[in-house]
């Protein structure tokens, strides 16, 4: 058996699925293709706030279990916050910065916000399609980040019927470690029977004065296999997953909106939510 580099290497692939061409799986080429998966993040350190007050949000798409490659994509078409209800437009607090990782710098985006008050707050990115060239296509996450101020629960569970969604069952606040998150993927509020989630830890902290991925990781993982989990709903749209250490993990719902081609090109419309274990008192 064939064994390839590992995964810091191999930020440009996606997932098993994504990497293997159906002719080399007619031919029974059994290769160990270890790969980090894309994700859109909407990072800030603490999902659960004491108080309100400034907060930044950074916005690279990049591979946040290998601290890999940065991708570069266009200004996001969409970028707004729902509080009890009420949506507000954040596009124009989204600026440019360069994200660096352990493999490169790469273009990314932040946005600068100040929080009012008590309750969730929920902020949402439709970001611009990246055309992934190594498959020939375009890749879309629409994300989901949901920053509570005060323990006071207002929106984090709702179905705003986006076109790829993420609902949670589980406050993404409020789980220790060793605890289990639930959610229901949803597409225009109609649950996606057996979708295909990956699920990545923020292994490399972000350092957020700096703009880069710290240079050690928080744990060092048994097997390259263990770097993106994958995971499927049930019939119902709706998984479980046990959060095993302390710290942000993303969901990714592959491929589940309606939108499936854009210029021309198949369109994976996917759906992130970030959610943060915390460690037991």
């Amino acid at each position: 058996m064939l064994n390839f580099i590992n995964y810091t290497k191999l930020t440009q692939s996606i997932n098993l699925q994504r990497l293997i061409a159906p002719a080399v799986l007619a031919i029974g080429c059994t290769l160990p293709f270890y790969a980090s998966a894309h994700f859109q993040m909407i990072y800030t350190p603490e999902l659960l706030r004491a108080k309100g007050g400034n907060i930044s949000l950074k916005m690279p798409f990049t591979h946040p279990a290998a601290s890999g490659h940065v991708m570069k994509v266009d200004k996001p078409q969409a970028f707004y916050m729902i509080k009890k209800g009420k949506k507000t437009d954040l596009l124009d607090k989204v600026s440019e910065i360069e994200w660096e990782s352990a493999v490169d710098t790469g273009h990314a985006y932040q946005a600068d916000v100040k929080l009012r008050g008590l309750g969730d707050y929920v902020f949402i990115s439709k970001p611009s399609p990246y055309f992934e060239a190594e498959e020939g296509f375009y890749i879309q996450q629409i994300t989901k980040t949901i920053v509570n101020v005060g323990g006071l629960p207002t929106d984090w569970n709702e179905d705003f019927g986006l076109a790829a969604e993420i609902v949670p069952l589980t406050k993404p606040y409020a789980i220790y470690e060793g605890g289990i998150f639930t959610g229901v993927v949803k597409s225009r509020g109609q649950a996606v029977p057996f979708a295909e989630i990956e699920v990545e830890f923020v292994n490399y902290e972000p350092e957020m004065e700096n703009n880069r991925f710290a240079k050690t990781p928080l744990m060092v993982t048994p097997s390259d296999v263990f770097i993106t989990q994958t995971i499927y709903a049930d019939a119902n749209g709706t998984f479980n997953f046990v959060l095993p250490q302390a710290g942000q993990w993303g969901f990714a719902a592959l491929d589940i909106g309606e939108q499936k081609t854009y210029k021309d090109k198949k369109l994976s419309q996917d759906a992130v939510i970030w959610v943060q274990a915390t460690k037991l008192p």
